[in-house]
């Protein structure tokens, strides 16, 4: 099977301070805990007791000499990222409606740069990005992202390029008259990575 070596999932040989997991279906006693299947050879004990199938993220004990499996505990995903600023994959969230997006964001302070795309956008080379920390980007469907913002009722502005605070055309001479959403995100991302990189704020 194909695996794709990440951060969370890591090298079997590697020693790991975090490793993401599944529960297994392995008989414990009541209290004990449960076992996950970390991609190691041995499965890993933690302290708590969760239905097989969960996904977890396990923070590794250190272990010892003759010891039948490993330990560890659960800890939340966010972990990794804030004890060691590793990066340890994404989320889906979903958003009811355009406004949604901000109404329901999951930082407290909310994101502090926007971006919107479009064919009818700036260059992103002509662009000089502020500093932030939360951004949001948001791709279009084959409409653009107009249908999406008319449909909110909830929003008095339907101009995109009063909501956001760039609007940019990441994909320029695209020599086609749409592009897939998937493909979209791959060359948006790539576009904007050494503005990201540069003024994205540690957190």
């Amino acid at each position: 099977k194909a695996v794709v070596s990440t951060q969370s999932t890591g090298r079997a040989s590697e020693v790991a301070t975090f490793r993401e997991g599944v529960v297994v279906k392995r008989p414990t006693k009541k209290g004990k805990g449960s076992y996950v299947d970390c991609g190691i050879d041995k499965d890993v004990r933690i302290d708590k007791e969760l239905e097989p199938g969960t996904r977890v993220t396990v923070r590794m004990t250190p272990p010892s000499e003759g010891t039948k499996h490993y330990r560890g505990t659960a800890v939340s995903p966010d972990t990794p990222r804030t004890e060691q600023g590793t990066y340890w994959g994404y989320r889906v969230r979903l958003a009811e409606s355009f406004s949604g997006v901000f109404t329901e964001c999951p930082y407290s302070e909310g994101y502090d740069l926007t971006i919107g795309t479009s064919d009818t956008g700036d260059l992103v080379e002509n662009t000089t990005m502020r500093h932030f920390r939360h951004l949001v980007i948001f791709l279009g469907g084959l409409q653009g992202l107009e249908p999406v913002i008319e449909a909110d009722e909830s929003l008095q502005e339907a101009d995109p390029r009063v909501l956001f605070d760039y609007y940019l055309n990441t994909c320029p001479n695209q020599g086609s008259r749409t592009i897939r959403t998937e493909e979209a995100l791959l060359i948006t991302l790539a576009s904007l990575r050494q503005k990201i990189s540069e003024n994205g704020m540690k957190n």
